[in-house]
């Protein structure tokens, strides 16, 4: 069973929405946060990324800086660019990228679930990032920055969602990188029990991103239940913000990987390497990958199509499986000798909505030696891994469109719920 609890959502006046929505806080550096919100005095970059407004000289993880991203939130309800809904909402949120929309839900959900395995993960944390961004939501006093999350067959359930959609958008604008956001605004007490008695019928839900965004809303429930000895559990911090997708509307884009150097060998000799693991063919042009388990090498201006052979991987294991361990098993680390993908600065990681054109400027550049093109991961594969309790390979999933910030903000007050 999955609860989803609605909400007195803060969020922008219709007019300044589009000028208000950032792109998560993890998605850009510092130099390039600056860049996007320069001009703009009411990007939820300034509360999201508050560093921005400081030199390079200062710690991002100063109190400094979380307490400015604070003092931009509470500018931005001041001065009446985000007001905050009467009663409790939820919101159905639709992207839309080259004509595919996604559909989801705004809601809360259970940190408890979170705990317990209900809502279902795939990726380690690191310690450091969720002490961040608990930190933030604690001193912000305010959830910004949604996870996402998916859920599998319930179609009764997809259906209530497109058919608020019906209605007139309180939001509907098109971002810098041509996304199309729309923003619907669900107060009616007999549609929201549908959605929710919806989500209790589901087992499990899944996070597609966020992990460490959900991770540092249960370090701050951890916290304030600690300092609360009286709490009556309906506290706001027992929830944190989310926005969850039916898995039909949901795309993973490949995660493609490029190599600095060849560790000591030529291009050739690492195609002759690989196939004791893979079935190896050369091609004229770039190869287009049919299915899991096929690669495109591209190196000396020369493209190769790599098939795993049955035997080079543990095909019962979800993890073992997926096609970022299969390349790294049987090439990476032991031809490639990068054993760590994590912390070895000659591998890179080009996200999948860059394209194969990405890999092969770089390769003809200079910049690197090799580049790799991969299937995309389904969400099939993702929901295996999260079914047994086991982790993705590193940089194994891209999703496109990324949520933006800002849309709706989740305040941890008494009065939330």
């Amino acid at each position: 069973m999955v609860s989803v609890l609605p909400f007195r959502g803060l969020r922008p006046v219709a007019a300044k929405a589009k000028a208000v929505a950032s792109p998560p806080y993890d998605v850009l550096n510092t130099n390039e946060a600056r860049a996007m919100a320069a001009g703009n005095p009411i990007s939820f970059l300034r509360v999201n990324k508050s560093e921005l407004e400081f030199d390079d000289s200062v710690n991002p993880y100063s109190p400094e800086v979380y307490a400015r991203g604070k003092d931009n939130l509470a500018k931005l309800r001041a001065t009446g660019v985000l007001v905050r809904d009467p009663q409790p909402c939820f919101y159905v949120y639709r992207l839309t990228m080259g004509g595919r929309p996604q559909t989801g839900l705004v809601a809360l959900t259970s940190c408890a679930e979170y705990d317990a395995g209900i809502i279902k993960r795939h990726e380690h944390t690191r310690p450091e990032k969720v002490s961040d961004r608990a930190t933030h939501i604690e001193t912000l006093g305010a959830q910004v920055g949604p996870v996402f999350c998916a859920f599998r067959d319930a179609p009764a359930l997809e259906a209530t969602l497109k058919t608020v959609c019906r209605g007139t958008p309180e939001y509907d604008f098109v971002a810098d990188d041509q996304i199309r956001h729309e923003l619907w605004v669900v107060s009616e007490p007999k549609v929201q029990q549908t959605i929710r008695d919806g989500f209790a019928k589901l087992d499990h839900i899944y996070i597609c991103d966020g992990h460490h965004r959900s991770a540092s809303a249960s370090e701050v429930r951890r916290r304030l239940m600690a300092q609360n000895k009286g709490q009556s559990g309906n506290e706001a911090y027992h929830h944190f913000l989310n926005v969850i997708f039916p898995a039909a509307d949901l795309k993973i884009l490949p995660y493609n990987r490029v190599i600095k150097d060849l560790n000591g060998l030529s291009p050739a000799a690492v195609v002759e390497k690989a196939a004791a693991k893979f079935e190896v063919a050369k091609s004229e042009s770039e190869p287009a990958l049919a299915r899991p388990h096929q690669f495109a090498l591209y190196a000396a201006r020369q493209w190769w199509l790599l098939t795993a052979k049955p035997q080079s991987f543990d095909a019962s294991s979800p993890t073992a499986s997926i096609d970022a361990s299969i390349i790294h098993a049987n090439l990476i680390a032991p031809i490639l000798g990068i054993t760590d993908p994590k912390t070895d600065k000659r591998i890179d990681f080009v996200g999948g909505i860059r394209g194969t054109k990405e890999l092969v400027t770089r390769v003809d550049a200079g910049e690197v030696k090799l580049a790799i093109a991969l299937f995309p991961t389904t969400l099939d594969q993702l929901f295996a891994v999260a079914d047994a309790g086991d982790v993705m390979p590193p940089k194994s999933t891209w999703f496109e469109p990324k949520l933006r910030d800002g849309v709706v903000v989740a305040l941890l007050d008494t009065n939330h719920l």
